[in-house]
């Protein structure tokens, strides 16, 4: 199954610098997992913003879900998700 996702990051101004890095590191090696297994085979940054679009390719909504929720920055995110079927007119 294909889904479109946005996700806005939105960490907070007083986080401490070395704690944000921190995680940014592991949302990019976790990220980097999923791109590298297939799951999340496309990735867009949205220019001048802290944000992208990613179509993720899962087995079902649960696992759209899990892999969502296990991002690091998961909790400082609004994620807005798109299921997707193919277009009759696509070749």
């Amino acid at each position: 199954m294909l889904f479109l996702v946005r996700m806005d990051v939105h960490i907070p101004h007083d986080l401490p610098a070395d704690q944000a890095n921190d995680i940014k590191a592991r949302e990019k090696a976790y990220s980097q997992d999923l791109q590298r297994d297939g799951r999340w085979p496309h990735i867009w940054r949205v220019v001048g913003e802290y944000a992208n679009y990613s179509v993720f390719d899962v087995a079902s909504n649960d696992e759209l879900h899990q892999l969502l929720q296990g991002l690091p920055l998961f909790p400082f995110m609004k994620i807005s998700v798109t299921p997707l079927a193919r277009h009759p007119s696509a070749i």
